[in-house]
């Protein structure tokens, strides 16, 4: 009897001190905010916690699409941050993105946290991420933009969807006056707001509001760039990383932003093709049918407008006259981002065909064209075809050092990533077999070793030495994160951009070392063009 009494007293105390424990494991997965209680969910790497779908905004539906984002309303409880919230309203544009959310809604302003804090008192580095997509696709559900192996580096990881394509920036006469600033500009709007939420309430996951590195790849790096220029965003970031993109020109490529006029007639026109003859018709129409408008008749263009509000004046001008954000700078792009396209277009250069193209499109310019890009051969001519195409596309990334590093008031790290694709055997592109080294280093591959998430890709096997290199860029991400320097962790020194040592880049590949901007004479070139 007392045997068995001892064995059920035993079960009872076991039995709650396990519920203690699991009591306090949900205890240490709730975080209260300004808008109610979250529970989130233990991530895959101990130690961090993660969580997903948490509401920045409120919805932008009804009346509140097209307007500037609005408070989320409280709620009560405990609510769950468990999925990631449904991406922005968009088509199947980009077949390497990959997606683990519920799909495309108009609700779609919601953001992710993974933190390795142990308490709210750990005040780590914030790095918020913005994807890419052209502002027309993308969503922070990505796999190879999980923040959960940058948190090993000691950093809190945020990602925050905003508004694309026509739902994100649309421009119209009706939109302005409502507004009384000018409209499109919603998606930046979006980040803006998720900026501010950060501000507020990422001290209750560990992290440190006065210490917030912004960084994005693509259109993501272009909405970094157009931040840095902002009045709306300044003072919530301290850092900025721009991956392939910016919204400045050069003289022989203008920037894209464009005039609020310009892009207000292109939303009249929009209207018009979907029947809409106003605002109240325009915000009547179901998100679906203007989706399909945009997809089909390719009636509406996404552009990042000069709308006096988000943008009071062009991006360049801002820059030029100093009046971006002051902040730490670190930016560069891929060895190849365009290159394929000149590699497998449907017709390959040749020296003849190259020659004849360069004196259509750049006239007296032509010899100059030719000097820096010489086409004695045919393949040569490839090459530099492809060197053409590279420079053009990344000319505006060039500009965004040069006058952000003109100011003297924040430094600027420059790098070039060079690690050329892994190719899964068999690969075609246009009807001929593929190599990593035809390839290259192509847009958007470093994604996957800045965020350490090379197992996402499950065509090809990474070898060590890129998980290697996505370590190095990881520390070197973090770091910058951390203090406004990437160098430190034994890793090779990282020398600032600037005359000193000939406007030192900085190579990332298997072999990790700075050298000297070879090219700047071909930048010059595109920047000395009809202004």
């Amino acid at each position: 009897m007392h045997s068995r009494t001892g064995s059920t007293g035993t079960a009872l105390a076991l039995l709650l001190f396990s519920t203690a424990l699991c009591k306090g494991a949900a205890a240490d997965l709730q975080v209260r905010i300004d808008s109610g209680i979250l529970e989130g969910l233990d991530g895959s790497r101990p130690g961090v916690r993660v969580f997903e779908g948490i509401p920045f905004a409120a919805p932008p539906v009804g009346d509140l699409r097209w307007r500037e984002p609005r408070p989320v309303a409280p709620w009560d409880g405990v609510r769950k941050a468990t999925e990631f919230g449904p991406r922005a309203m968009q088509g199947a544009i980009f077949s390497d993105m990959i997606f683990r959310d519920t799909g495309p809604s108009e609700d779609c302003l919601y953001l992710n946290v993974w933190t390795p804090a142990a308490s709210a008192q750990d005040r780590l580095p914030v790095m918020v991420w913005i994807y890419g997509g052209g502002l027309q696709a993308g969503s922070t559900s990505e796999p190879r933009q999980d923040g959960g192996d940058l948190t090993r580096k000691g950093v809190v990881v945020v990602s925050m969807n905003y508004r694309l394509g026509v739902f994100g920036f649309l421009a119209h006469p009706e939109l302005s006056r409502e507004s009384g600033h000018g409209s499109g500009n919603y998606g930046l709007m979006d980040q803006v707001a998720a900026l501010k939420w950060v501000r507020r309430n990422i001290a209750a996951f560990g992290g440190d509001p006065e210490n917030v590195t912004i960084f994005g790849e693509s259109a993501g790096s272009a909405s970094v760039c157009a931040l840095m220029a902002s009045p709306l965003a300044k003072g919530l970031f301290q850092k900025v990383i721009g991956e392939s993109g910016a919204i400045l020109g050069v003289g022989r490529r203008q920037s894209r932003d464009h005039a609020l006029a310009d892009v207000e007639k292109a939303g009249l026109a929009f209207a018009a093709s979907v029947g809409a003859n106003s605002l109240a018709e325009l915000r009547a129409i179901p998100a679906d049918r203007l989706l399909k408008a945009t997809l089909a008749d390719k009636a509406f263009s996404t552009r990042i407008v000069v709308d006096g509000y988000v943008l009071p004046r062009n991006a360049n001008a801002i820059y030029a006259e100093g009046s971006q954000s002051h902040v730490p700078l670190l930016a560069g792009w891929n060895a190849d981002e365009q290159r394929v396209w000149t590699t497998f277009g449907s017709k390959r250069p040749t020296a003849k065909s190259f020659a004849e193209q360069v004196a259509t499109r750049f006239g007296d310019a032509a010899s100059d064209v030719l000097r820096l890009y010489p086409a004695g051969t045919d393949e040569e001519a490839v090459r530099s075809a492809g060197d053409l195409a590279d420079d053009e596309s990344t000319s505006g990334m060039w500009k965004w050092f040069e006058l952000h590093l003109g100011t003297g008031q924040a430094p600027v790290y420059r790098y070039q990533f060079d690690r050329a694709v892994a190719v899964a055997p068999g690969t075609v592109v246009n009807g001929a077999p593929a190599t990593g080294a035809d390839v290259g280093a192509v847009h958007a591959s470093e994604i996957v070793y800045v965020f350490g998430a090379l197992a996402s890709k499950k065509d090809v096997s990474s070898q060590p030495e890129d998980w290697k290199l996505s370590d190095a860029i990881e520390t070197y991400w973090t770091n910058f994160a951390r203090t406004g320097n990437p160098n430190g962790g034994g890793l090779p020194e990282w020398p600032a951009y600037g005359r000193a040592g000939g406007y030192p880049v900085m190579h990332l590949d298997v072999s990790v070392a700075p050298a000297p901007d070879s090219n700047r004479s071909r930048f010059e070139f595109w920047d000395s063009g009809p202004k």
